[in-house]
């Protein structure tokens, strides 16, 4: 009977441990082609994939296959990636800290206690599901990536969109390759000289950050305007073709994922409207800065 319990336990454990990385395997396989993936060199895409995106898969695996091997050293270290996990959310609130930290004390309590047979699926399971996961998401994202369009030119460029036509600001100032809030994208905006590349000591009023219904109408796929609309009532933005993170508007090996808009949120005035690289329309706080978030400024066409 004892055994049996044992075995009953050990399972648990290897059960919620599959959960746990494959939950992890899925967020970090997807976010790693959404935010990540942007160096030139693959070397270091693969180092941000492993290390940062699937680390706590990583984590989660290798303290199972710990456990089953040696019951005390797997105990201590769940409860000591607990208090990394408890740590790490340190800017949640309290109660998913405890969320985290809890069952991941728990899970070393049911390897420690457990004993799941036989062993060899269990190994095989815990190193299998996620790596299954993490391949059936990363190659079609991988090669969806891979087929974007960079023509190189970061120029001040003029681009006809979906019935409007705006001059997008060069790299520089005018669009950074870093982090602004709201308010900065603004103020910079007011500063720029008139090529785009310099910050006035007075305010110049030529460039501005682009409307939603703007940014919307000039997104684009493959060198192809996307047919993008912008519904304020619904806050609703619908392609024909769905757009990427692709020039002439983006930069595809830039931390950049997210555009200012000049839009306060209708629901919420300390909130502006923000775009996604893949034509997504969001509401954010005016102070968020964030490294992905970013501008690029506009100007109308005489």
């Amino acid at each position: 009977m004892m055994n049996k319990k044992k075995i009953i336990l050990g399972w648990i454990g290897v059960g919620i441990t599959i959960l746990f990385s494959s939950f992890w395997a899925y967020w970090g396989a997807f976010e790693n082609f959404h935010e990540g993936w942007y160096s030139t060199s693959i070397w270091e895409n693969l180092f941000l994939l492993l290390f940062q995106y699937l680390l706590f898969t990583t984590l989660f695996v290798l303290l199972a296959l710990i456990s089953l091997k040696w019951k005390k050293p797997g105990l201590i270290l769940h409860i000591l990636l607990g208090i990394l996990g408890f740590v790490f959310f340190s800017g949640s609130h309290m109660t998913l800290r405890i969320l985290i930290i809890t069952p991941t004390i728990l899970l070393g309590l049911l390897y420690y206690l457990g004993n799941p047979q036989p062993k060899k699926w269990a190994y095989r399971l815990i190193i299998s599901v996620p790596l299954i996961i993490i391949l059936a998401i990363s190659i079609p994202l991988g090669y969806k990536v891979s087929q974007r369009t960079n023509d190189g030119n970061f120029n001040l460029r003029i681009v006809e969109g979906n019935q409007v036509t705006l001059a997008w600001a060069p790299r520089g100032p005018g669009w950074p390759d870093e982090g602004k809030s709201w308010q900065e994208a603004q103020d910079i905006c007011d500063y720029l000289s008139e090529d785009g590349l310099v910050m006035m000591e007075e305010k110049q009023h030529i460039w501005r950050l682009p409307t939603v219904d703007e940014i919307v109408r000039s997104m684009a796929i493959h060198g192809n305007n996307s047919g993008g609309t912008w519904s304020p009532e619904t806050e609703k933005a619908t392609y024909v073709k769905k757009p990427d993170k692709e020039t002439p508007l983006w930069d595809m090996h830039s931390k950049v994922i997210y555009y200012w808009t000049a839009d306060t949120a209708i629901k919420d005035d300390q909130k502006a409207y923000i775009m996604t690289y893949h034509g997504g329309v969001f509401t954010k706080k005016k102070t968020s800065r964030q490294v992905y978030q970013s501008f690029r400024a506009v100007k109308n066409i005489n």
